[in-house]
């Protein structure tokens, strides 16, 4: 399922990236033309909100954001899993009283329209908000096991995984 999941998300930012690359190449070229474009700012904020909210889940999956490991490790044994317990406890509830608030948000726009683009409704691109929160809840919680089981051993997770490739490896050698 993580597999899945990370190479989903991947390809949902990569369409994301190349979508908001032709916007920004296409409206510099009609700003030279001297025919700005009314819509591109617009839609240029929106992708990059859009490639934010699904990059942290992504990197929640990953468990590449930033943190403080050597401090987490360093911490008494029992103190430590206390302190990871609680940790991902205030992220999760974070994320998830940001996805219901989110979904409140929805409800308020039902109806409105962008600006530029009468035709796309403000909460088709607000939706990012519910949902890159409940994707950021599920990635967190796929990728909570190792995490645990790193803190658990005292090593970081980047040494876990570099210890499991090695095992998985070493038969084929």
């Amino acid at each position: 399922m993580r597999k899945w999941l990370e190479t989903c998300l991947e390809w949902v930012l990569i369409i994301l990236m190349v979508a908001l690359t032709v916007v920004v190449i296409v409206a510099v070229i009609f700003r030279k033309l001297d025919a700005s474009l009314s819509w591109y700012d617009e839609v240029a904020s929106i992708l990059l909100s859009w490639v934010t909210y699904y990059g942290a889940a992504l990197a929640a999956l990953k468990r590449k954001h930033i943190g403080f490991d050597s401090v987490l490790l360093s911490i008494p044994m029992p103190a430590r899993m206390f302190a990871t317990a609680l940790a991902e406890i205030l992220v999760l509830s974070f994320f998830v009283l940001l996805a219901w608030a989110g979904w409140e948000v929805l409800q308020v726009l039902e109806g409105d329209t962008l600006v530029s683009l009468t035709f796309v409704p403000v909460q088709l691109t607000q939706s990012v908000i519910p949902i890159g929160a409940c994707l950021f809840v599920i990635c967190e919680l796929i990728s909570l096991p190792l995490y645990w089981r790193s803190v658990a051993a005292g090593k970081s997770l980047e040494h876990m995984e570099i210890e499991e490739e090695i095992e998985r490896v070493k038969p084929a050698c």
